[in-house]
């Protein structure tokens, strides 16, 4: 039987039609989710506004760390089970999945780490004649009501890292899920919950329409806006925001790597192949375009092509398996019209290219497709590799900076002077050497820049956003002159 959720908004009800939530894999029904009307919008808005505006009713730093605390120790005591309900209901291997929990519940854990070494600051004073017998120290406050909206890939812990700097830094939260993966959200708010979060704090909302969700994230009461999904809706809403509202968007990039002639090909492989197919290729540094010295791109290519077609695709919640399903059919056939496409513009397709299943697609690898075509320009979102010959390490970074998106690139080389000169002129804000571009720890951080977002993720600059720096000046004839 489909899991049943009801609204986890307290205090009110809704007439909506519930959402109704198929696995990725087979499409079965495992699940079904109230979604909020306007009154349901409006109501989860005021009661967030209010908890802001009743200062005297802020929760206080202790119990932000025991909530956390205790809600780490609860993911990582249900980690088995929680794995397996997120690997069905997103299509992330389970072996995938399971490391996912741990990161969520680390991702909390650094949440309570920043609380206890990151603070205010002194602010110098009496170094003019202005500032004698004077004082002034920054105390952190919470930026006011966070509204957060999240994708479907890492449906644990993208949620973590909104909610839990929002409740780290004090604010109360609205949270909507994606439609595909809204089960592990409400799973997630439940162990808040239960580790002693009041109900109010964390809203999830899943609004009816997107007329209705636009008019969430844009009302005035909204202090912070996190969003982690596609640029285009990213970009049309963060110029709606009403004014004061901040923001940080976490968009798509078309990753580069670059591998000289000089690359250890035997230990690059491996790390390009898991970069490119991890989570069938839907990740937003995944992998996509890898720049190789032409010396040596058809042997890579092939070798790639090797491996991929050694992996296990399948059912997600097995543990053998290493690429999962698209999230819905559309995706499926999208990406075989963006790999027909390539193919018919002269790309060599050395494995791949044909849909699996309706939601699953072979890991493809393709050589030398066109620069125009839509696998070269546009994130795949999808298990598509794209090699391309290259003359010179700096043909290579001028390809790769040749789109309007900019996330994380890499570098495969043994030498020092060309991972520097890769470092160096990569339009990226991470540039990986001798890794692939998927690399991700929760506390460092994490920008899309140009087309690919705004602001830093990354718990402790995610909390750091969500506060404000609140300062004292002192004046006192006592102070030392």
């Amino acid at each position: 039987m489909p899991h049943r959720y009801g609204l986890l908004v307290p205090g009110i009800s809704t007439k909506s039609e519930p959402l109704l939530v198929r696995a990725p894999f087979d499409r079965t029904a495992i699940g079904e989710v109230a979604t909020a009307d306007a009154k349901v919008v409006e109501h989860a808005l005021k009661t967030a506004y209010g908890l802001y505006r009743n200062r005297d009713g802020w929760l206080p730093l202790a119990k932000r760390i025991a909530i956390l605390e205790e809600a780490a120790s609860i993911l990582l005591s249900r980690g088995e089970k929680l794995a397996v309900e997120s690997a069905r209901e997103g299509g992330k291997p389970l072996v995938d999945s399971r490391v996912e929990v741990a990161r969520a519940a680390d991702s909390l854990k650094i949440c309570v780490e920043t609380l206890r070494t990151q603070a205010g600051e002194v602010i110098p004073m009496g170094t003019t004649a202005s500032s004698t017998n004077r004082m002034a120290f920054t105390q952190t406050e919470p930026i006011g009501v966070v509204v957060a909206v999240s994708a479907f890939n890492h449906p644990l812990n993208l949620i973590a890292h909104q909610v839990g700097p929002a409740i780290a830094a004090g604010c109360p939260v609205i949270i909507k899920p994606a439609k595909a993966t809204p089960l592990t959200c409400l799973r997630f708010i439940e162990i808040l919950r239960e580790a002693g979060l009041p109900d109010e704090w964390c809203l999830p909302v899943i609004p009816e329409n997107n007329e209705l969700s636009t008019k969430m994230v844009t009302d005035p009461r909204v202090a912070f806006f996190s969003f982690i999904g596609s640029a285009r809706v990213g970009w049309d809403l963060r110029s709606k925001l009403a004014p004061g509202t901040r923001c940080a968007l976490e968009h798509g990039g078309v990753a580069p790597v670059v591998l000289a002639g000089d690359a250890d090909v035997a230990y690059a492989l491996p790390l390009i192949a898991k970069g490119g197919f991890y989570h069938a290729g839907q990740v937003c540094v995944s992998v996509q375009r890898v720049y190789v010295d032409r010396g040596i791109a058809g042997h890579f290519a092939e070798e790639l092509a090797k491996l991929a077609q050694k992996m296990i695709v399948g059912d997600p919640t097995m543990p053998e398996t290493e690429i999962g399903p698209l999230i819905d059919p559309a995706e499926t056939r999208r990406i075989h019209d963006w790999v027909e496409e390539a193919v018919a513009g002269g790309a060599q397709l050395l494995c791949g290219g044909q849909p699996m299943s309706e939601t699953m697609y072979a890991p493809t690898v393709l050589l030398d497709p066109p620069g125009t075509a839509r696998v070269s320009t546009q994130e795949v979102f999808g298990p598509v590799v794209c090699v391309y010959s290259v003359d010179s390490i700096d043909q290579a970074i001028e390809r790769a900076n040749s789109l309007p998106v900019a996330f994380q690139a890499a570098v495969f080389t043994r030498s020092l002077e060309t991972a520097l000169r890769c470092y160096h002129r990569l339009e990226a804000s991470a540039v990986m050497v001798n890794d692939h571009t998927a690399f991700r720890v929760d506390w460092m951080p994490f920008a899309g820049l140009r087309a690919s977002g705004h602001g830093v993720g990354g718990i402790p600059h995610t909390i750091h956003d969500m506060q404000v720096r609140k300062m004292m000046v002192l004046r006192s004839k006592e102070i030392a002159r």
